[in-house]
């Protein structure tokens, strides 16, 4: 099998997978795309294509976009395709067995995680909340579990201390792109075989929803920290101020600063919030209707903070 005759479907959805599909377009005969439905987005709540739609109707590439993947029709349409290999990157669903074993080298799937630390749907927001100090890609093969196959290859990419999801996210998925076409030609010759991974070794990010972003001032300020970070750009971080939600871009936890947990404070000339070891400095906030600030700007227009 050879770059020019195999035929490919991907299967991914967000930003993360752009890199993934643009490199593979290049080389290989895309048949067809399958992506997550259009989702209302933004303040406007307007009708929004997933960013594979988009690139891949520009290249001219057949779109699919199942609410799910056992709806009629579906599987009738990848069996039309007659894939060699479908590869799979931020998909965001579940794939059954009639799908993992109906192309001949079956769904190669890019993780954002150094497998099998981190299997599951939020793998980099895992790693930043955790304070882990590395995390990774993983090409994978998958099977009908929850990042469970096994691992072809892997690669490193240090966590850094200024990084949020959004940051590692992006670097990650250039990383993946790369580890994927040094991968494949020797997956489709045959001459790559993947590893099981080792099960003592595996945790699981859970899916995150809005509610997670809540911050409770009863945790230390260094884990607030690596929240805000690892919740950035999505779900977000956020408090509530009487009935005003206000969001957290970039904080600074102060371990030698003592206020009570969730008592407003001043230091520096910035908003801060007592913890349960420490106080979190707000540098950067976005309070709900408004755009992003510094603290100090924010405490110029809301000099009732105290």
């Amino acid at each position: 099998m050879t770059e020019s005759t195999a035929r490919i479907i991907f299967m991914g959805s967000p930003q993360f997978a752009i890199p993934v599909f643009g490199r593979l377009a290049e080389k290989y005969r895309m048949v067809g795309v399958v992506t997550q439905p259009d989702r209302p987005a933004g303040r406007g709540r307007k009708l929004t294509s997933p960013p594979v739609k988009e690139a891949a109707l520009e290249m001219g590439i057949p779109v699919i976009q199942p609410e799910r993947m056992k709806e009629s029709g579906v599987f009738e349409q990848l069996t039309a395709w007659q894939p060699d290999v479908i590869v799979v990157a931020a998909f965001g669903q579940i794939l059954r067995r009639n799908v993992l074993e109906l192309a001949p080298f079956g769904c190669i799937n890019v993780h954002a995680s150094y497998l099998p630390r981190w299997r599951g749907a939020a793998p980099i927001q895992a790693a930043i909340l955790s304070g882990d100090i590395f995390t990774g890609v993983s090409i994978m093969k998958l099977d009908p579990g929850i990042d469970t196959g096994p691992v072809y290859t892997r690669q490193r990419e240090i966590i850094r201390e200024e990084d949020t999801a959004a940051s590692l996210e992006e670097r990650l998925s250039y990383i993946g792109a790369d580890l994927l076409m040094n991968t494949l030609p020797g997956i489709l010759s045959g001459e790559r075989m993947p590893t099981p991974q080792d099960e003592s070794l595996a945790t699981y990010a859970s899916m995150l929803h809005k509610e997670d972003g809540l911050l409770d001032f009863n945790q230390p300020a260094a884990q607030l920290a690596l929240k805000v970070r690892a919740f950035y750009d999505w779900p977000g971080a956020y408090f509530l101020k009487g009935d005003v939600k206000i969001k957290l871009r970039k904080v600074l936890p102060l371990p030698d600063v003592q206020c009570i947990p969730g008592e407003f404070c001043l230091v520096q000339g910035y908003p801060t919030i007592g913890t349960s070891a420490g106080a979190l400095q707000l540098i950067e906030l976005q309070p709900a209707g408004k755009g992003w600030m510094d603290g100090r700007a924010y405490l110029n227009g809301n000099p009732d903070w105290l």
